[in-house]
């Protein structure tokens, strides 16, 4: 296993190298940005593994949704919305942004932490061995991480502000493979600053943290997809299923927070749903419901059609006006 993943990142960390001194490494210096060129490298990194994703989603996912459909595509203005979020996300547009604005920050409190003697604690090495194992090693971050997002995913239901952000995601009444990222930007930079604070307290590799990443996004993309699909009696148990999702995406089924102390709903897990299980909040009934928020059926609320005006009408509702 341990000589597969060294192969894969090989292969990659080739490709990566060869698209860097091609393309990036010539623009920065042309840009008067070669003091950049670290952080050049790491996004071409970024670039690549959405380049990939993006490739699968076309030759894999989107033929089984043609395949196996859950219902029509009747309003494919919407699909090409959500489309723009993922090559927003998936190509790097959002990441630079982030580097440019939150990174210096973060990059600054853990500065300071470090100078005061506060040095990088690395949770794999925990477990007995596993410096000679770097499949255990992504194995423990990868666990780790999706205990930390079926608890991010929680919050986003259940505390009212955070909800106001994250119910556009659950406003898509088509899903499909391409619905994942349809988030308000700011709900985005509350999950990335905390993922990338307990990536860097627990001490996990840039390497690592993009695997983990890139697996994460391309499954999530597959159980946002429009395809019936599920793992079978023990699959389920095991790995989110596109049914697993769509019912926690299904109006009425759950996923509007009751109260301001009431994480209402089911099927919080991002990959695993274990989480769902452990904590009480797993569905595992065979159902294709119909997706969206209960208020776009009951009051006809309006959470926009095209990019600006999703992200508007979420700064609106944030502050009580929409």
């Amino acid at each position: 296993m341990d000589g597969l993943i060294a192969s894969a990142g090989n292969g990659f960390s080739l490709v990566q190298q060869v698209l860097f001194e091609a393309v990036v490494q010539p623009a920065l210096f042309a840009l008067g940005m070669g003091n950049l060129l670290e952080d050049g490298y790491e996004a071409t990194a970024w670039f690549l593994v959405g380049v990939i994703q993006i490739i699968l989603l076309l030759a894999v996912v989107g033929p089984l949704q043609r395949w196996r459909p859950v219902e029509p595509v009747l309003d494919r203005a919407t699909v090409r919305t959500d489309m723009l979020y993922t090559l927003i996300h998936r190509l790097g547009v959002f990441r630079i942004a982030l580097f440019f604005t939150l990174d210096p920050l973060f990059d600054e409190c853990f500065g300071v932490l470090r100078t005061a003697g506060y040095g990088t604690f690395h949770l794999d090495q925990l477990w007995p061995g596993v410096t000679d194992g770097a499949a255990t090693s992504f194995l423990i971050y990868l666990v780790v991480f999706d205990f930390l997002g079926y608890w991010i995913h929680r919050g986003q239901h259940q505390w009212g502000y955070w909800w106001r952000l994250h119910s556009l995601h659950h406003a898509q009444r088509q899903m499909t493979m391409w619905s994942d990222n349809r988030n308000h930007l700011l709900d985005d930079i509350l999950v990335d600053s905390l993922l990338v604070l307990a990536a860097q307290l627990i001490g996990i590799g840039p390497g690592q943290f993009v695997a983990i990443v890139a697996l994460t996004q391309l499954s999530e993309s597959i159980q946002h997809a429009n395809l019936r699909l599920w793992f079978g009696r023990v699959g389920e148990r095991l790995w989110v299923s596109p049914r697993f999702h769509r019912l926690h995406h299904s109006i009425g089924v759950g996923h509007e927070p009751a109260g301001a102390n009431t994480a209402r709903g089911h099927n919080f897990g991002v990959l695993l749903p274990w989480w769902d299980v452990l904590f009480g909040t797993a569905n595992f009934e065979q159902r294709y419901d119909p997706t969206g928020v209960r208020d776009q059926v009951e009051q006809s609320r309006d959470y926009g059609r095209g990019f600006w005006s999703q992200q508007w009408l979420g700064l609106k509702r944030l502050v009580g006006k929409a």
